[in-house]
């Protein structure tokens, strides 16, 4: 473990708990002003509650026997002086593993048993059941007492073919695997589906999550596992073999499961060429060596279609040597310091962006129209104060005329408002229809449809049928309400601009909401459906399992996005009318308090020097208040670029809060 990695990674957690400290700042900030609402508050305990759980996930995925696990135990547990995760010649990894940190559980390893495939929960469902997991102590403090005690993720089992294929592992792909002195009908198949470590190791404290997994071509590999935890995490390490270089199964692992979930530019993940020590050949120069390894270099970058400086050469093992020796020679030969520094500066920077973005989609508008009231408040205290001053030495005709014409003004707002409300109810009427194209039930009546075809069908073509029905519904659904969400934007703006018309003020920007986030991750679900209606275990598998596996993986992710997508729709349909309501109750508010100045000066000229020094009063509350809410704004808005075009790092842009007023 390298000095960069852990301080940008101890550094990066140091700027997320300080960007929840800044969410709330302005919570307690909105709340003291009376800026805040019920919906406002849910949502920035939503994402304040979500952003405390955020992770920085790196997956280990390759062939079996790539070294993945000697990788992780050279990357990030070399302080253990010895292998902490089970990692000798063969298979070792035999189910996928979480390594990570909960301080809210004490250290142990958690085991989910085979059998729970027969369940039809997910393993993100089973998570939540405490009940289906068998869990075994871990000491921390005893590294060989850990190591054996992790020696549990390699275990096996003996089982009968009928009972392997209740459990998914096909016979016709090579998955049964004839027990050495058992009977010919029994096969060796993993005892357990997932296990998790809790492991108070300083790199995971920090929100590190590193995924180990078995060889994704591997008996019984999980759905989930490629189409759900690899395209979640915020890393891929594509481990391959310097002796053996891409394979054809490399290969397919690598278009297949890897670059699939990654999106069209691949991002987040590169490949590492592990083992190259058996190229340090003494019969060499080193010259020679380093040429050798730039060629593989090259090869492996030229075969899976990426660019040269996302190929990394290491040494797992000799790695791992040279750290617990403290030999920087031999650290360095064996490419993981490099490796290493790519993380910090790639991994966590990503990440950070990441947040920030999302914490300007979530409550950005929320604070800018807080400020852009402020602003407005401000400015209208402004014109009272100029008004007033330019009343000094004025009868009291003119006076009275200025009181007529705020009147005029008040009666028009009046009669806006009218019309607003009007208006708002046609928008009512259009929201509801939208939150009912995105009612559940048509969902699960598609879903409930899907499954009775694909029970009924008698073939595979049959089935890979109803699934692409299933995903031609879903498409069909989210154009109608693309197509209302339109609707309503068109409207919305009308009334925004006349609003911004009749009171001359500078233009409010309506609260957004996007169907683009919901239907790319729609289109991605198809795309992960089309690998897996065309995969052999499609054709191999068991039917009931097929549709089983369809149904926990892919159907019920469908159906989250829409339970999103209703729930972020009825959201923006509570809040885009609030900033247009909230300017109307303002003005309506500052011209009662203009009328009433207006009057005690009628009644009394000498009131007029201590009602303009009120106003300043509140003049510099406001501005204490504006500039309060522009420097949180700052604080959580998407990151700056240095003038050299470098994007500032977690650390550069935190630094310590300021008290606001």
């Amino acid at each position: 473990m390298t000095n960069s990695l852990f301080s940008r990674l101890a550094g990066y957690r140091r700027w997320s708990l300080d960007l929840i400290r800044f969410i709330g700042e302005y919570q307690d900030w909105a709340e003291r002003h009376g800026f805040g609402s019920s919906e406002d508050d849910l949502r920035i305990y939503e994402l304040i509650d979500s952003l405390k759980s955020d992770s920085l996930t790196v997956a280990v995925v390759g062939e079996v026997s790539r070294g993945k696990t000697a990788l992780i135990n050279a990357l990030f547990f070399a302080n253990a002086n010895r292998q902490l995760l089970p990692s000798d010649a063969g298979r070792t990894t035999m189910c996928p593993m979480e390594l990570l940190y909960d301080e809210r559980q004490p250290p142990s390893l958690r085991l989910l048993p085979m059998e729970t495939r027969k369940s039809p929960l997910t393993i993100a469902e089973l998570k939540r059941t405490p009940i289906q997991w068998t869990t075994v102590e871990l000491d921390p403090g005893s590294p060989k007492d850990m190591a054996a005690a992790l020696q549990e993720i390699a275990r096996t089992r003996s089982v009968s073919f009928a009972e392997a294929k209740a459990l998914g592992f096909s016979r016709s792909q090579g998955e049964f695997v004839r027990t050495s002195g058992g009977s010919d009908d029994t096969t060796e198949i993993p005892v357990w589906r997932h296990a998790i470590v809790n492991y108070p190791h300083p790199l995971l404290k920090t929100g590190l999550v590193i995924l180990d997994t078995p060889g994704l071509n591997s008996p019984g590999t999980e759905p989930e596992l490629t189409l759900n935890m690899l395209p979640a995490a915020q890393t891929v390490m594509f481990v391959l073999g310097a002796d053996t270089g891409v394979t054809r199964s490399d290969l397919a692992i690598w278009n297949d499961y890897v670059r699939t979930g990654r999106g069209a530019c691949d991002t987040g993940c590169f490949a590492l060429l592990n083992k190259i020590d058996i190229l340090w050949d003494d019969l060499r120069t080193s010259d020679e060596i380093q040429t050798a390894i730039e060629q593989q270099v090259l090869e492996t970058a030229r075969v899976l279609g990426i660019a040269r400086d996302r190929v990394f050469p290491v040494s797992a093992q000799k790695g791992l040597i040279a750290k617990i020796k403290a030999d920087f020679v031999l650290a360095a030969k064996s490419g993981l310091p490099a490796l290493e520094a790519h993380l910090a500066e790639d991994l966590v920077p990503a990440r950070e962006s990441y947040l920030r973005g999302r914490v300007d989609h979530e409550i950005g508008d929320i604070v800018r129209r807080a400020e852009a009231l402020v602003a407005g408040r401000l400015a209208d205290t402004d014109d009272q104060i100029g008004e007033l001053r330019s009343l000094g030495g004025k009868s009291q005709d003119v006076i009275q005329a200025l009181t007529t014409r705020l009147q005029t003004e008040k009666a028009s707002n009046a009669r806006q408002f009218e019309s607003f409300q009007s208006a708002r109810s046609i928008l009512s009427d259009q929201i509801g229809i939208l939150l009912g194209y995105l009612d559940l039930e048509h969902i699960d009546r598609l879903i409930a449809d899907t499954r009775r075809d694909m029970q009924g069908s008698w073939t595979t073509l049959g089935i890979k049928a109803a699934m692409a029905r299933f995903f031609g519904g879903t498409e069909a659904m989210m154009d109608r309400v693309n197509k209302q969400v339109q609707q309503i934007r068109g409207l919305v703006e009308t009334m925004y601009v006349k609003l911004d018309t009749a009171e001359d003020r500078t233009r409010l920007r309506p609260v957004g909401f996007s169907l683009l986030a919901y239907r790319s991750e729609l289109r991605r679900l198809q795309d992960d459906a089309e690998t897996f209606r065309n995969s052999p275990a499609m054709v191999l598998t068991e039917q009931h399992f097929v549709i089983d596996r369809f149904f926990i993986i892919l159907v019920s992710r469908a159906r989250d996005i829409f339970e999103r997508c209703h729930g972020g729709a009825k959201a923006w349909g509570k809040s885009v009318m609030m900033p247009m309501m909230t300017r109307i109750r303002e003005h309506r508010m500052l011209m009662e308090q203009r009328l009433h100045s207006l009057g005690r000066i009628r009644d009394n000229l000498e009131s007029l020097g201590d009602r303009i020094v009120e106003l300043e009063a509140t003049r510099r509350s406001l501005a204490d208040q504006r500039r309060a809410v522009k420097a949180i704004l700052e604080k959580i808005s998407p990151p700056t670029r240095c003038p050299d075009g470098e994007k500032k790092g977690p650390e550069e842009i935190s630094g310590p809060a300021e008290t606001v007023s």
